[in-house]
């Protein structure tokens, strides 16, 4: 009887796949799998969720989309993201943590993935609730179950810092804070268990920050801490993220065995050595340091920091470091994103490098193959007006952003 019941159920999956009747999509120019050159006029079939095949259109083939002499290429993914967060000159990071609600930020998340998808942006790493606690694994559960529109998330819930080191209010124990401040090595670790229990897919340190309210950037945590809080890390099978910006920061970060830095602009040559070595991926937010440039009015000291993190990208570029895209968006608006790749360019990138920053290589960061190609079992594709080979500001210019059951956002 119960082998006559899962036979039933077998057959009624079948059947309700068999129901999905595949969708077609013709297009003049996709992007072949290397990332750098075009399949001429093809037709991209799709089922839920899924590229099924990537072939060459046939002599009057009828197909359900026709996008014309356009553009198709891989979703896009920004590995450095927050979601909670909204830009800084609307409201300033502390006020944001200190007074508004969770469920207020929540609310105001599912925009924000809307506008990112829309933006051409199918998966994003969401780097920390900076204070909404497990809001970002909550909001994951409701785009998987169809109640919010947005990339795919992966998230890393709370962050993680040390005690004394990240605001609001860093030396007031009874201040909401911004990440999970601990101490030692057992309370790292404890950190760790408890953001993989409360659903986190990464886990991000703070390798260095300010001590204090204003005291200078300097490391938080010791190699052997690092090192504790990576290996907690690989037995839940978590990758592991840090922020960190000084040489000192970055080295015990690599060495501790992370996966990727995010910022990373103080980096000597000997670390970026290291980096290449280890295949650590730098993340280098170079969106969100503009931003706060702008937001101070380009004036005095803070206006060195755009040349900072522009001349220590030129530098791992020239290292060999593998960067990929990550805007830290939130510092901005959401759906702005593009600009990260439009000033990886700007600083020296070809076209081709910065859009392989954002399929090709950050798939492999999130080790998915769901992502970064237009090939068969990827998830969805985005259609442009140009070319983004010639000019990256192309990816503005989006027509069409197919994400899952055959939606088509325009």
């Amino acid at each position: 009887m119960r082998a006559l019941r899962f036979a039933f159920l077998v057959l009624l999956l079948a059947g309700a796949l068999t129901a999905q009747r595949p969708s077609t999509w013709r297009c003049k120019h996709v992007l072949a799998p290397d990332g750098t050159t075009w399949l001429d006029d093809m037709v991209v079939t799709t089922l839920l969720d899924r590229i099924v095949t990537v072939q060459p259109a046939k002599p009057d083939q009828q197909v359900d989309h026709d996008f014309g002499d356009a553009w198709l290429i891989p979703g896009l993914i920004d590995l450095h993201t927050h979601l909670l967060l909204k830009p800084y000159d609307q409201m300033k990071w502390d006020d944001q943590v200190r007074s508004e609600s969770t469920e207020l930020r929540t609310l105001r998340a599912s925009k924000h993935a809307l506008d990112t998808l829309r933006a051409g942006f199918l998966a994003i790493r969401d780097l920390g609730t900076e204070g909404a606690d497990y809001a970002d694994a909550a909001l994951r559960t409701a785009m998987d179950e169809g109640h919010v529109r947005g990339p795919q998330l992966f998230v890393a819930t709370r962050a993680i810092v040390k005690q004394g080191c990240y605001g609001p209010d860093p030396e007031d124990p009874t201040t909401k804070k911004g990440a999970q401040a601990v101490d030692g090595i057992d309370a790292i670790r404890a950190a760790v268990r408890e953001q993989a229990k409360g659903g986190a897919d990464w886990i991000k340190v703070y390798a260095d920050y300010r001590h204090g309210k204003s005291g200078p950037v300097a490391p938080t945590f010791t190699l052997e801490e690092l090192q504790a809080l990576c290996d907690e890390a690989a037995k839940a099978k978590l990758p592991v993220a840090a922020h960190a910006t000084t040489d000192e920061g970055i080295r015990r970060a690599v060495e501790a065995g992370v996966r990727t830095i995010e910022h990373g602009a103080g980096a000597s040559e000997a670390t970026l050595r290291l980096m290449k070595e280890r295949g650590v991926v730098l993340c280098p937010c170079l969106a969100a340091t503009e931003a706060i440039v702008r937001y101070a009015g380009h004036q005095g000291p803070i206006v060195e920091r755009l040349n900072v993190g522009k001349i220590a990208f030129q530098r791992a570029l020239a290292a060999g470091v593998t960067i990929a895209c990550g805007s830290d968006a939130g510092v901005f608006a959401h759906g702005d994103n593009v600009r990260e790749l439009e000033l990886m360019v700007e600083y020296g990138m070809t076209p081709a490098q910065a859009l392989a920053s954002a399929t090709t290589v950050a798939a492999k960061v999130l080790g998915s193959e769901r992502f970064g190609a237009v090939r068969p079992g990827a998830i969805g594709f985005v259609v442009l007006r140009r070319n983004p080979l010639q000019d990256i500001t192309a990816l503005r210019r989006v027509v069409a952003v197919v994400r899952e059951d055959n939606e088509l956002l325009r």
